[in-house]
């Protein structure tokens, strides 16, 4: 018997250690913006979810401060049993009409609002298929519900409709689930096509728009949206912390949809409602979006700006040690032959004052460089960012 039952940690650390997967958070200074302070440098931040910039929006903050004054700092437990302010509803009925939806309801994290919609709406006899590159939220969501869950290929809907053919009959209930923008790829789900293999095999869809709202759409209401497919019965799942500037998550629907979760779903039920302070910010943001499309235009700007000097960066490189990914949205990826390739080009990038983080497994089947664009990127930092690719795109990793 082992005399240390706590010793296999210090062997699995360094196991991450020697394939390079080893994680450790970075402390920054001041507000995170296309600039920030690191360690004493200052670096361009293509690190960041906050694609409009409205992190460091004064009206986020002088709402965030006014809610704290009027309610204070907590929200003092659950909503179900402490109450809530009236707040927490207008942020609610904002999303809803911004997804043109009938209702809404507001977690205190996106992860939260995964696990809690997927428990609530599916169990022991049911069957959840998802996108095998899914966020974590919706792969926990659905091993937690006590469904059976099977992953389809990336996008792929012959297997999908493969796995329908074969398990749906012998199950109560199936969920299909996919995030709108895939967060460490970029690319977009195929809703139209998983909506008409719903309806066909008589399937919930549950789509994940962390990384779609504020940014696709013409009022920043997100993916389904742009993809056309607003009004199809769905439930859409978001996060307040990207786009939005803010802390929390959310579920739209129809308003039976919400009604139920508000009775059914854990991750609701049983935990503090989201502080006032934050509310408050995700609901200025909500409005901002919505009256200030600028800002989407000016990112989609950028996006176009460093995706075409990527094309003719790697057109030109031979052979080039980094290879981009596709992509449709702000974040793009750029995939290296191994974990100690990307960390190598990121700590490059670093030293010329560039902040482009090193994403490994498990977190992604392939390591690569994620780059996120926000509408703030000034178009000299965008060179500055193409000139330091270009001077590492083939060297020796």
């Amino acid at each position: 018997m082992p005399t240390n039952p706590y010793g296999w940690i210090d062997k699995s650390l360094a196991a991450l250690h020697r394939a390079h997967r080893y994680r450790s958070v970075q402390a920054i200074d001041g507000m995170a913006g296309p600039m920030i302070q690191r360690q004493g440098q200052t670096l361009v931040n293509f690190a960041s979810n906050d694609y409009l910039g409205l992190t460091s929006d004064p009206r986020l903050a002088a709402a965030a401060i006014a809610a704290i004054h009027t309610y204070g700092t907590g929200s003092t437990g659950s909503r179900l049993l402490s109450g809530h302010r009236e707040l927490h509803r207008e942020l609610e009925q904002a999303i809803a009409a911004l997804k043109g939806t009938d209702d809404a309801i507001v977690f205190s994290s996106g992860y939260l609002a995964n696990l809690g919609a997927i428990a609530a709406l599916v169990g022991t006899p049911d069957v959840v298929l998802g996108d095998e590159y899914n966020h974590s939220s919706l792969k926990t969501g659905a091993r937690a519900s006590g469904a059976a869950a099977l992953d389809y290929r990336h996008g792929d809907m012959a297997h999908l409709e493969e796995l329908l053919s074969i398990h749906r009959a012998q199950y109560r209930r199936c969920l299909i689930t996919t995030d709108s923008v895939f967060s460490m790829d970029g690319d977009l789900c195929p809703l139209p096509e998983i909506l008409e293999l719903a309806e066909t095999y008589n399937a919930m869809v549950l789509v994940d728009e962390a990384h779609g709202t504020g940014v696709f759409g013409t009022n920043g209401s997100g993916v389904v949206a742009h993809l056309g497919c607003a009004g199809r019965p769905l439930i859409t799942v978001g996060t307040l912390s990207k786009a939005l500037g803010s802390l929390g998550g959310y579920v739209t629907g129809s308003q039976t949809l919400i009604d139920f979760l508000r009775n059914r779903a854990p991750g609701w039920i049983y935990t503090t409602g989201l502080t006032p302070a934050a509310t408050a910010a995700a609901l200025a943001a909500v409005q901002i979006i919505q009256q200030e499309p600028n800002r989407r235009r000016t990112l989609w700007q950028n996006v176009a700006i460093v995706s075409q000097g990527l094309d003719r960066l790697f057109e030109a490189a031979a052979p080039p040690q980094l290879k981009p990914l596709p992509s449709a949205s702000p974040i793009i990826s750029l995939e290296g032959p191994s974990a100690r390739a990307v960390l190598n080009v990121s700590q490059q990038l670093q030293q010329v004052g560039l902040w482009v983080p090193a994403v490994r497994p498990p977190t992604v089947p392939s390591s690569r460089l994620r780059i996120t664009l926000m509408a703030t990127h000034q178009p000299h930092q965008l060179d500055q960012l193409m000139q330091a690719l270009s001077a590492t795109a083939t060297i020796a990793v």
